[in-house]
């Protein structure tokens, strides 16, 4: 495969058509709406939303390719994290392309998991991948969280041993909601601006970012069979609620996807897919003493080891 704007664009619409086949079939029910979509600055996109399903209460699969001038805040970014020494201007412009995911379950027991891989490039010759996929249970699990971190690893370890240490710590850092002191969930890894480097190049990292979108559906799907008929109680949906909420402050606050669509003029209905229908803030909740609420706080910390 050619690695150009138009072919990583057709391969992520491809990714995006399989992952929503996927979860179809594992939600046995609702179907993902279509939504294609244009920005007036340049590109567009495609919104898969499903929403009251037997599994998913609300999920989206989001694809865009957008283009134009290289907005203020990148500007400023760049001239502080340059690593090809390539001169940005305020003419220069920009083309974006990325596949979204967040899916927020119906029974608390199945973990909502956030996935975003994307291609950035400008017109001045830097570019560079991103991505990275985090679980965020409202109860954790073990069992399940070792699973999660073992694929990750082998993912990883296919392409460079090095990386699901350094990915998986880099989650720890950004999936982290500061002002509560605690992880969004139990993380995965993050990566951003991923280019050449002395020992690897941008072909051989571009395998490996596909490759973490392709695992996304297999994983996620295997988490919904072994949770998706646990039984629950009402405080169980209530906890579902209050741990959404806390989703929902991190990616208002610190996700730089929303901050990046929000400051490029994005479609404010993509951009804003990933808050749950339903949340709750309980004013200065308390989890009861060696409650599974209170053990899954305890474990909302950076630095797991989970393998």
């Amino acid at each position: 495969m050619v690695i150009n704007q138009t072919n990583i664009s057709e391969w992520l619409k491809k990714l995006q058509s399989e992952i929503c086949f996927a979860l179809e079939e594992a939600d046995g029910k609702a179907i993902f709406k279509q939504d294609i979509w244009k920005r007036e600055e340049g590109g567009g996109g495609i919104s898969c939303v499903i929403e009251n399903g037997n599994v998913i209460e609300k999920g989206g699969v989001m694809f865009s390719a957008v283009h134009g001038k290289v907005p203020d805040f990148l500007l400023k970014e760049h001239a502080h994290s340059n690593s090809t020494n390539n001169i940005v201007a305020t003419e220069d412009t920009f083309f974006a392309t990325g596949v979204s995911i967040v899916i927020h379950p119906q029974n608390p027991m199945v973990p909502i998991i956030h996935m975003n891989i994307r291609y950035f490039e400008m017109s001045n010759g830097t570019k560079w991948l991103g991505g990275g996929i985090d679980l965020t249970p409202h109860y954790i699990f073990d069992a399940d969280a070792q699973y999660f971190h073992q694929h990750l690893k082998t993912v990883c370890d296919k392409h460079n041993q090095t990386y699901y240490s350094k990915f998986k710590t880099w989650a720890d850092d950004y999936f982290y909601i500061n002002h509560r002191n605690e992880t969004r969930g139990i993380g995965g890894i993050f990566f951003d601006r991923l280019n050449t480097t002395e020992d690897f190049n941008f072909e051989q990292n571009f395998a490996f970012w596909q490759d973490v979108g392709k695992i996304f559906a297999p994983t996620y799907v295997e988490l919904i069979n072994r949770n998706k008929n646990k039984p629950f109680t009402p405080e169980n949906k209530q906890w579902q609620l209050i741990r959404r909420g806390r989703y929902v402050e991190f990616n208002l606050v610190y996700d730089k996807g929303t901050r990046f669509g929000l400051e490029t003029n994005g479609r404010i209905e993509s951009i804003l897919m990933s808050l749950p229908t339903n949340a709750s803030w309980v004013y200065d909740f308390k989890t009861q003493q060696n409650s599974e609420e209170e053990l899954t706080l305890n474990k909302l910390k950076k630095g797991i080891n989970w393998i």
